[in-house]
């Protein structure tokens, strides 16, 4: 079975991150706790993994809203074309 993510905005999440904090980005929209992952993936069995990265610099963050950007777990504005 394939599965879209689910788009759950058509804009970014933008937020303040802190250096060395790891964040799990969620990858197939099902998450509640967006753009964070909250394990829904494996509830919903949708074959979709989190994007762990670690925060280098503190600062502000875009975080891809919609699941399809080319540059994940970052915004790259592909939510426009929606």
């Amino acid at each position: 079975m394939s599965f879209e993510p689910k788009i759950s905005k058509k804009a970014p999440y933008v937020i303040e991150e802190k250096e060395g904090t790891k964040v799990a980005w969620c990858s197939c929209g099902l998450s509640v706790t967006q753009p964070y992952c909250d394990g829904s993936h494996k509830k919903e069995n949708t074959g979709f993994t989190p994007i762990v990265i670690q925060i280098e610099k503190t600062g502000t963050i875009a975080w891809c809203g919609c699941k399809h950007s080319n540059n994940k777990p970052f915004c790259d504005g592909t939510h426009k074309k929606l």
